[in-house]
């Protein structure tokens, strides 16, 4: 029922955008999705399961975005900025990607565990939702070594990958920086390239 699945989670984002999610209430949520409650609890298990398949889903959103950045045409140091971009844009428009990269967690968000919880869900994709979710060090380390494997080509040196590495946490690290204060004139755009600029890439 991935179709339902998702409506419910449009639905539980939607509400979420309106009110705080201890005021979100899962019959408000079936209903806008269009499904039964049953429904709802059948999918999600509890108004935690929902909550938890909620933060996977933005937080797979976000991972989306960091591929898409990082193959864009340009050299390394264009991709990592549009990566940098991407994060400081997500996290602006996000409430709840500011609060995994962050892992400072508003009183209006939901702010399940993240450590994996014991699941009986019989919905793969609510067992994954179950598992362990990213911290905020967590995202540091996906997003560097997935720039790392999309940017370390054939024409990348073996003795070259340590400088890549260094560069693509340090692009992470300066949009996280940026999430949590806000760049002056030229972004975040401007202050990863001139970083970048310094190092080997």
């Amino acid at each position: 029922m991935p179709a339902a699945r998702e409506s419910l989670l449009d639905a539980a984002y939607t509400a979420l955008a309106r009110r705080p999610w201890s005021a979100v209430r899962m019959v408000d949520v079936a209903a806008t999705a269009g499904v039964s409650r049953q429904t709802l609890y059948n999918e999600f298990g509890s108004k935690e399961g929902l909550a938890r398949a909620l933060v996977r889903r933005e937080a797979d959103g976000y991972l989306v975005g960091v591929d898409r950045a990082l193959s864009t045409h340009g050299d390394v140091r264009e991709r990592l900025t549009a990566t940098a971009e991407w994060t400081t844009v997500s996290a602006r428009e996000n409430a709840l990607v500011r609060a995994m990269l962050t892992g400072c967690w508003s009183e209006r968000l939901p702010s399940p565990t993240l450590s994996a919880v014991p699941s009986s869900s019989a919905v793969p994709a609510q067992r994954r939702a179950d598992g362990a979710l990213p911290s905020p060090g967590d995202f540091v380390a996906l997003v560097r070594d997935r720039a790392v494997s999309v940017l370390c080509g054939p024409g990348v040196h073996k003795s070259d990958v340590p400088d890549l590495t260094r560069s693509c946490e340090l692009a992470v690290r300066l949009a996280l920086s940026c999430v949590a204060a806000p760049p002056g004139e030229g972004g975040v755009g401007d202050l990863v390239r001139s970083a970048l600029h310094r190092q080997p890439v």
